[in-house]
Order: structure tokens, then C-alpha cells, then sequence
């Protein structure tokens, strides 16, 4: 059962709803409210938080997006920081921001206490999506999942390991988890060529200065293009090249497309998104304003059906 917040939500909730929350009655559209709540949906027997942004006007057959923060970030610092609620404005969607424990995700071999605790955060993912269903009526051929960083290494292993989600889009991440037995969806990789966290051509990255956090260490971006390419069952890849920003593009089986965009020295970053100050502090170069990467994705994953 999900509970609210019926209040817009500035700082990440992990105790419980501010300003007083309360279980949600009978299904229904009402019972989200437009604008921001903060939620929260029992999974692996604890309680789970989540923010959801809810446009004006929406009725039936939303699609929703599922936007996972970065490490030692949370879902109200995504929802500030890569306006994804503006986007949800003009193309009439549902965006859903989990929080991940201890500010990471277990995204395989990756990441902070999430991974060393084996947390289940894809059966967290996957019940929050069942849990919106149930109060909200959502399309459920038109849901997606991006991320930023730890966040693209979460989306990617739900790409993997469910068949939830018609596209997944993997901003600045690699992948660090079994793939064998996915489910083909659309897939968008972007990615700065200049990253030194997540390296563009993969092997261990440059560790956290603040923390000493052990680095990522994956296969190269191009690789895991070429795994979901495989998966899709894909022609060869045609490319092209604006400015700084190369698209390399295949057409699948079953209309689906994988595409990877490079955008040329860039680094760990979400291209046009807003600088942290946690980014800041980790060294990490402002984001490049070569390419939106909100909209990217959504013109992208808009296209997917399951």
C-alpha cells in the first residue's frame, strides 16, 4: 500500500511522510495529487521512498518514467537536477524518482551498501511500478527507466533482469551485472568521452576523492552497446557526428533501436542537467551543454512500445 505526502517535496524523506501522511484509500486517478508527492511502498520488509511528479490533465494510459539518481544522490536531488518535471509538462507523463538506501544502488558489482548488503533493488523498482498501477491507470507497454551513474548501472540491470520496461536510457553508467537472460527492449547509452568515474572505454575509474569509495570497473561503453545490440537482434550500426555529439544508431527486430550518443569531452556528467554540489566537490566537470539529455531520452524511449 502506498503512502503520501500531500506536499511539495524539497529534501528526501526516509523516515516517513513531513507534514503528516496517510494510507491510500481505494484505487483510483484522484488519489495521486498533481503536482509532487513523496510516497513510500514496503519492500524487503522495510519501507521504501519514492517522489512522483504527476502533470496536470493526465487520465488514463499514462506513460511513466522512472528517473534513478546517481551515488549520494536521492530522488528529490534528481527531480531538481535534470528536469525531468518540465519535460512531464509538455509530454503528458507520469515520473516516478525512487530513493535509493544509503544513497546508491545494487546494481551488480556495484554500489556502497546497497551491493555489500545484497539489497533487492530491482524487486524495489519493479513493486514501486506495480504499487503506481494500482493508483494510477499507467500504459504498461510505455514504462521507462533512466539514470545518472550508479542510477544507469540500476536501470540497466532492470533491463536485464525484467521485462518491466519498453526502454531503458543509461546516462554516464556501464554494465555490471548478468545480461544473458534479458528481454529485448530499446536502449539509449549516453555517455562523455572525457568520463574518468565510469571510463568511456571501460576498466576501473578514478575513485571518489572525498570518500575513497572503491572504483567502478566495467566493460567499455561501445561493449555494452554491442551486448544490447546482440540481444536486440540488430543490423549494423550507422553514425553520425554534430558538433561534439556522435550518434551511432541500429535498427533491431521488432522496431526497437539501439543508439549510443557520445558527446566529446565530456565527463561524468548528465549533459545539460544542473551542477551539484556534491559533483563539485568530487571534481567532476559542470555538465556539458552540447546536448539536452532529458530530452533526448524522452523524444527516444517515446517511440518504444512493449
Amino acid at each position: 500500500m502506498l503512502s503520501v505526502c500531500l506536499l511539495p517535496v524539497l529534501v528526501v524523506v526516509l523516515g516517513g511522510c513531513l507534514g503528516g501522511g496517510h494510507a491510500l484509500g481505494n484505487p483510483g486517478a484522484e488519489e495521486i495529487p498533481v503536482g509532487q508527492s513523496t510516497q513510500a511502498v514496503e519492500s524487503g520488509g522495510v519501507s521504501r521512498t519514492f517522489h512522483l511528479y504527476r502533470p496536470q490533465g493526465l487520465t488514463d494510459a499514462i506513460p511513466l518514467v522512472v528517473m534513478l539518481h546517481g551515488g549520494f544522490g536521492t530522488g528529490a536531488q534528481a527531480e531538481r537536477s535534470y528536469h525531468w518535471d518540465a519535460e512531464a509538462d509538455t509530454g503528458h507523463f507520469l515520473v516516478a524518482y525512487p530513493d535509493g538506501l544509503n544513497r546508491a544502488w545494487n546494481a551488480g558489482t556495484c554500489c556502497g551498501q546497497p551491493q555489500r548488503d545484497n539489497v533487492d533493488d530491482v524487486g524495489f523498482i519493479t513493486t514501486m511500478v506495480g504499487a503506481i498501477e494500482q493508483e494510477i491507470p499507467i500504459d504498461r507497454a510505455r514504462v521507462y527507466v533512466t539514470g545518472m551513474s550508479n542510477g544507469a548501472m540500476m536501470a540497466l540491470r532492470l533491463g536485464c533482469q525484467t521485462d518491466t520496461f519498453a526502454a531503458i536510457a543509461p546516462v554516464a553508467g556501464t554494465l555490471l551485472t548478468d545480461c544473458s537472460q534479458a528481454h529485448p527492449a530499446s536502449v539509449l547509452q549516453i555517455h562523455g568521452t572525457a568520463d574518468d568515474r565510469v571510463p568511456y572505454n571501460g576498466g576501473p575509474g578514478k575513485a571518489f576523492a572525498f570518500n575513497g569509495n572503491p572504483r567502478v570497473d566495467g566493460p567499455s561503453v561501445e561493449s555494452v552497446n554491442a551486448t544490447w545490440r546482440a540481444i536486440d537482434a540488430c543490423g549494423p550500426p550507422t553514425s553520425a557526428t554534430a558538433g561534439s555529439v556522435t550518434t551511432l544508431t541500429a535498427g533491431c527486430a521488432g522496431g526497437r533501436t539501439v543508439e549510443l550518443i557520445s558527446v566529446a569531452g565530456a565527463g561524468h556528467q548528465w549533459p545539460g542537467g544542473d551542477p551539484t554540489p556534491l559533483a563539485e566537490l568530487a571534481g567532476v566537470p559542470a555538465p556539458s551543454t552540447a546536448l539536452d539529455a532529458t530530452d533526448t531520452i524522452w523524444q527516444f524511449v517515446s517511440q518504444s512500445h512493449r
